[in-house]
């Protein structure tokens, strides 16, 4: 979601400059009553969020889906959603999600954008509203509550269900005489295939964001998709199970591939998403990346590469998995304009606003009510996610927060710390939850 979300200004101040000159041309027309009729004050809702504005002729399919949600609360509601934006230039900046929590904690804001963990410690400290009451919740699936409920309470809604995958050159793998991975085991003989007998020198291109997603799919394949889910989450929750015996085969994976170079962890832990990784894997000098969803349906990302392209789940024990971490709107608890901005996310999450975002951004949508053919990339991973095959990268009833804590730990594991040492930082974290 990191680099998925990006900024969204210069349209609306080009919009704002174009009614202020509009405006100044009525004023200087002779014989104009400079007083008229008193005009209504006009009603503003400030948003949050990375997404990017800054180019209106740029093609970002993703930004102009949500644009179109926009503009159809804005022409409903007589509402202006005003754009505050953030977006890290890199490692070295301050991360969104640690501006989004600052701005959520002193109310500057009405709506906010938000990443799993950000919804979860907002919500656990009171800060984002209950939507639970809007119209549009109605229609959610119930992963979508699952994830998103802190304290019984419903604190984000996305407009889309992020699901990560491995991207693949099949047209390498074809070359090698390589089949898809499914497993752990598989896949480091991939690696090993093309390293050693391919010449390809990294086989997986990597970015500081996103390699949670393989320590995820290891370590809740069986949690989620295994029966037992409430089972296996209360027991974690009450200390009776340790995070760090889920999480240690994920690592001791990662720190294989980083021992036999199949990433190069100096790199990964100073890069940002897909513009470090990006350009070798289109031109076919890396076979494997790790994304989002919508990063196959846009040319800003991977939406038109010159090789056969597919989308396929992380090796695990229950063979190819999808990881999805919940984003969303979240309103603030003591926003300056709540009742506008509740009424602006209402429109937005509408089955007639979903349906239109998720035809342009061809993404799964979080309403029941909508389904969208995908691109033929990615109906492998499609296909597991409607068989109801995944891993929750995200989960608000778990006391120690995943996607951003997992994402931090694997970080000191690319800057040299051991898998022991990392399985220590689990631990304290879940200590804590436990007070």
């Amino acid at each position: 979601m990191k680099t998925l979300l990006k900024k969204l200004t210069a349209i609306a101040l080009a919009g704002a400059v174009a009614l202020f000159a509009a405006a100044c041309g009525e004023r200087q027309k002779p014989g104009a009553n400079l007083l008229g009729k008193e005009e209504e004050p006009i009603k503003v809702v400030n948003l949050f969020s990375p997404m990017e504005k800054t180019d209106p002729d740029a093609e970002n399919v993703a930004r102009s889906a949500t644009d179109a949600t926009v503009l159809l609360a804005e022409e409903k509601l007589g509402v202006t959603l005003a754009y505050i934006t953030y977006t890290a230039e890199d490692y070295q900046d301050k991360t969104y999600d640690d501006v989004a929590l600052d701005r959520a904690r002193n109310d500057m804001d009405d709506l906010y954008l938000l990443n799993s963990d950000v919804i979860l410690a907002l919500g656990e400290e009171g800060k984002l509203e209950d939507l639970s009451g809007l119209e549009s919740a109605q229609n959610l699936r119930d992963i979508i509550r699952v994830a998103n409920t802190v304290d019984g309470k419903l604190v984000a809604i996305p407009q889309e269900v992020v699901a990560y995958g491995l991207f693949v050159n099949k047209d390498m793998f074809k070359a090698a005489g390589l089949e898809l991975p499914e497993t752990p085991e598989e896949f480091l003989e991939c690696c090993r295939v093309f390293k050693e007998e391919q010449g390809v020198e990294t086989p997986v291109g990597a970015n500081r964001w996103w390699l949670e997603t393989f320590v995820l799919a290891q370590a809740y394949a069986d949690l989620y998709n295994g029966g037992n889910t409430e089972a296996e989450i209360a027991a974690l929750n009450s200390g009776e199970a340790k995070y760090s015996d889920y999480m240690r085969p994920g690592f001791a994976f990662l720190q294989e591939m980083i021992d036999k170079g199949y990433i190069d962890a100096e790199k990964a832990l100073v890069s940002e998403a897909i513009e470090a990784e990006g350009p070798d894997f289109l031109a076919g000098k890396t076979p494997i990346v790790m994304a989002y969803w919508g990063a196959a349906n846009t040319e800003t990302a991977y939406g038109a590469p010159g090789f056969e392209m597919e989308v396929i789940g992380f090796p695990s024990s229950r063979g190819q998995m999808p990881v999805i971490p919940m984003t969303g709107f979240g309103v603030g608890i003591n926003a300056a304009h709540k009742e506008d901005a509740m009424a602006a996310l209402d429109v937005m999450l509408s089955d007639e606003a979903l349906q239109v975002y998720s035809e342009t951004n061809r993404v799964i949508s979080p309403s029941k009510n909508i389904e969208v053919e995908c691109v033929p990339a990615l109906r492998p991973l499609n296909d597991r996610i409607q068989e109801n095959v995944y891993v929750l990268g995200s989960n608000a009833s778990m006391k120690v927060e995943q996607w951003g804590n997992t994402c931090l730990i694997v970080r000191d594991l690319l800057a040299g710390a051991t898998v022991d040492e990392c399985m220590e930082k689990f631990d304290k974290l879940q200590a804590d939850s436990l007070g």
